[in-house]
């Protein structure tokens, strides 16, 4: 498979480096995937989008689930995993991550990740929605994420690992036979190099985490905004199930018109006993799900929204005062501080509720080794679709997932290597000049964007909804196309305009998606369709970018899960 040949607007590279493999993003994934390439002997890379641990891993809370109990078996995981999914998983993927999860815990572990133990001595084990015994490991409480990425930040800087950081990836590059050459990207002032650069390699790894970003109130911060599944796309990659945004039902509610990046709520918390209630007091969840308020995600964000609309409210109600504050502040000290900084205290009145984006269960399509369908590109972590999560992601996979696949991916390409496909002179990439540029839009564009989103494509979405989200994003594409093909004029190219012009892109796809899948399914919610459909939609939605910038879409068997990669990419 070749390139489409679209590419962002930017200037030519003015410098350019030589690896073995470029890891573009640095949370659990990308840094995962870095260590295991290095320890390979592979030259390596690793581009970031702001400093080594400012990605989503660092603000995961609840921590990292896999059966390390006593009586908990990778076969428990699994069920509790295909249930969560909706019937959209490949089991074979969920199999891997369940078998081979608790040794990836536990090589994070000698790695210098400290989690919490118990007074006997072992891991200290949680309870999060949807598992049936406690399998979730943490640290620091509530702080998992940033011990996680301490550790892997600390190792790569160690073993030296090459880093370029405050770098925005722009675009795939790739050679006379349509493989991976590396990427472009540009360096916002603040790292090694100035301005506009390429890294040259034969094997890209996609770690940029989600596009949380593209909706007006997540729990992503500022820098998710699709960047790895945008230029995937321009680069010819199949992407899957991006309809599937997973909203988190517990999100502290700043108010109405609340923007950006808001505090979340771990699961944890409901997992150490906490209880939903309406403004009465009404603890709703219960008797809907055999769980209540530990019921998979998606139920409880639909749990949550039911009761908002029948009681015209904003939001509901978490109540931990049962913990007492010496359990808030030994078990979830992050988000007690978090709560307090915005008036609330948690130890002594209910917190304010509300669901928000949270993860992308979909992303770049990709196989059990992570390939995608471009050859010598990978993915892994949220920017990719392994088949892990199906419809719905079980609470506290993510982290595993990004363990197991980036450690399958460095094995690959280190195989690859032994093969002399890496190690022989660095692929040249085709000049990009003669390329069509995709057209910018202007910065002020992402909040339109994101309210389009919000509106059109939230938590609730009908074919009336999202028909009005489709129109309206198409007019913001076609405006920036007709001002580049008519005029050659474009947006001024900078971060601000690739960032809107990513995110029109994966909103984009995401609506043509949550168009075509009529039913209600995990965490796509459709009020006109409110019934699951396994008759006629058990299937995956596979999207890729056509050469003109517009989108193809077909459906895909469940058993056409993994992707049959094309020839060339299978003998990477």
């Amino acid at each position: 498979m070749t390139s489409t040949g679209i590419r962002l607007h930017a200037p030519a590279p003015g410098w350019s480096i030589a690896a073995d493999v470029v890891v573009v993003g640095s949370g659990v994934a990308g840094l995962t995937a870095a260590l295991r390439c290095e320890a390979a002997g592979l030259t390596t890379v690793v581009v970031t989008k702001a400093r080594l641990d400012d990605g989503s891993t660092r603000w995961a809370q609840g921590g990292i689930a896999a059966a390390l109990g006593d009586g908990d078996t990778p076969e428990q995981h699994l069920d509790d995993t295909l249930v969560a999914g909706a019937g959209l998983c490949d089991e074979e993927a969920v199999r891997i991550l369940v078998t081979e999860g608790p040794d990836a815990v536990r090589r994070l572990i000698a790695t210098g990740a400290q989690f919490d133990e118990s007074a006997e001595g072992g891991l200290e084990l949680t309870r999060e929605g949807g598992h049936h015994r406690r399998r979730i490991a943490h640290a620091g409480g509530d702080a998992t994420g940033a011990e996680i990425s301490r550790a892997l930040v600390e190792a790569v800087r160690a073993r030296g690992v090459r880093t370029i950081e405050n770098a925005l990836v722009l675009d795939l590059l790739t050679d006379a036979d349509g493989r991976t050459a590396g990427v472009t990207l540009h360096v916002m002032g603040e790292g090694q190099h100035d301005g506009v650069g390429a890294v040259h390699a034969p094997a890209v790894v996609l770690a940029t985490g989600g596009m949380g970003q593209v909706y007006s109130a997540t729990t992503n911060p500022a820098v998710s905004t699709g960047d790895g599944v945008a230029l995937a796309l321009r680069a010819g990659a199949e992407v899957s199930d991006l309809e599937f945004v997973q909203f988190h039902p517990t999100v502290l509610f700043l108010g109405p018109d609340a923007e950006g990046q808001q505090p979340l709520v771990s699961e944890a918390v409901r997992g150490e006993g906490a209880h939903l209630v309406d403004a009465d007091g009404v603890r709703f969840m219960a008797g809907q799900h055999e769980l209540a308020e530990l019921a998979p995600r998606d139920i409880v964000a639909k749990g949550i929204m039911r009761r908002m609309q029948e009681q015209d409210a904003e939001h509901m109600y978490l109540d931990a005062r049962h913990f007492g504050a010496e359990m808030w502040e030994h078990r979830f000290p992050t988000i007690l501080a978090a709560c307090r900084a915005h008036g609330i205290d948690p130890v002594t009145e209910p917190v304010p509720v509300a669901p928000a984006a949270h993860y992308a269960s979909g992303g770049v399509r990709t196989d059990s080794r992570g390939r995608t369908t471009v050859p010598g590109l990978y993915a892994c972590g949220e920017v990719a679709c392994t088949g892990v999560h199906g419809a719905n992601r079980l609470a506290s996979n993510s982290l595993l997932e990004g363990l197991v696949y980036a450690e399958r991916i460095a094995a690959d390409i280190a195989e690859s290597r032994a093969g002399d496909t890496l190690h022989a002179p660095v692929p040249q990439p085709l000049p990009q000049s003669g390329l069509p540029a995709h057209p910018l839009l202007p910065p002020e564009a992402r909040f339109a964007i994101q309210r389009i989103m919000t509106q059109g494509a939230g938590v609730l979405r009908s074919a009336a909804s999202l028909s009005r989200a489709a129109d309206q994003l198409h007019r913001l594409h076609a405006d920036a196309r007709d001002a580049l093909d008519e005029n050659g004029k474009t947006a001024e190219p900078g971060v601000d305009t690739w960032e809107a012009t990513n995110l029109l892109c994966v909103a984009r796809v995401l609506v043509a998606a949550a168009r075509q899948r009529e039913e209600t399914r995990g965490c796509h919610w459709r009020e006109d369709r409110p019934g699951r459909d396994d008759t006629n939609w058990r299937r995956h939605i596979v999207i890729r970018l056509n050469p003109d910038r517009t989108l193809a879409v077909r459906t895909t068997d469940t058993t056409d899960f993994p992707p049959t990669l094309p020839p060339q990419a299978q003998e990477q």
